[in-house]
C-alpha cells in the first residue's frame, strides 16, 4: 500500500471539493490537479463535513471496493447530499464547510475491547446484521474513554450502549486524517 503525498492529499481535498461545488453550480470548474499512484489504489474511505467545527455529514466505505480517485468524489457528494442525519449542503454554505478525508486500513476482527487503543483504532461493532462505524478521531473530538467509545459504537450499531458487555463483534482499523483545515488552522 503506497503513501499518500501531500500532493496526494491536497489534490483529493480538491477534488472532493470541486465534485460538490460542480453539484451545486453545474458549469465549468476548474479541474483539481491529478493525484498520484497511491489514489489509484483501492482503499477504505471516509468524507466528513464539517461547519463551523460541528459535524455537517459523513459517508463513506470501510472496506476497499474502488480507487481513491473514484470513492472520494462519490463520498463527498453523498455526504454533502445524502447524509440522512442533516439537510443537502446548500450552495450558501458550502464556503463555511470544512472537508476532512480519513483513508483506512482494511478492518481486522479483534478478541475484545482490550485490543482497541483510543485515538489509533477506528471501530466497527456488529452483531447480527448491526453494525455501527466510528472513525478513530472521534473519541479524541468527544473525550471519551474505552468504554464510551465502546458504548458509542454499539449505539451506533442500533444496538444498547452496554451491548459489549453481552458480547459483540469488534473490528479495529487505523486512518490517514487530512483535512482543509485542523484545530482552527490550514492544514
Amino acid at each position: 500500500m503506497a503513501d499518500l503525498t501531500d500532493l496526494d492529499k491536497k489534490a483529493l481535498l480538491a477534488l472532493a471539493r470541486e465534485t460538490i461545488r460542480g453539484r451545486l453550480a453545474p458549469g465549468r470548474h476548474p479541474a483539481p490537479a491529478v493525484p498520484g499512484a497511491a489514489c489509484a489504489e483501492k482503499r477504505g474511505v471516509f468524507v466528513t463535513l464539517h461547519r463551523d467545527g460541528e459535524l455537517r455529514g459523513c459517508i463513506g466505505y470501510p472496506l476497499p471496493m474502488k480507487p481513491l480517485w473514484e470513492a472520494v468524489p462519490e463520498m463527498a457528494l453523498a455526504a454533502a447530499f445524502e447524509d440522512p442525519r442533516f439537510p443537502a449542503v446548500s450552495a450558501g454554505e458550502l464556503g463555511a464547510i470544512d472537508i476532512e478525508i480519513s483513508v483506512l486500513t482494511v478492518p481486522q476482527k479483534v478478541d475484545g475491547t482490550g485490543d482497541v487503543l483510543v485515538g489509533r483504532d477506528g471501530i466497527i461493532v456488529s452483531k447480527g446484521l448491526q453494525r455501527g462505524l466510528l472513525l478513530p478521531q472521534v473519541p479524541l473530538e468527544q473525550g471519551w474513554d474505552l468504554e464510551q467509545y465502546i458504548s458509542y459504537g454499539c449505539r451506533k450499531a442500533g444496538l444498547p450502549a452496554d451491548e459489549w458487555m453481552r458480547g459483540v463483534q469488534i473490528e479495529t482499523f487505523q486512518a490517514i486524517v487530512f483535512g482543509e483545515k485542523k484545530h482552527g488552522e490550514d492544514a
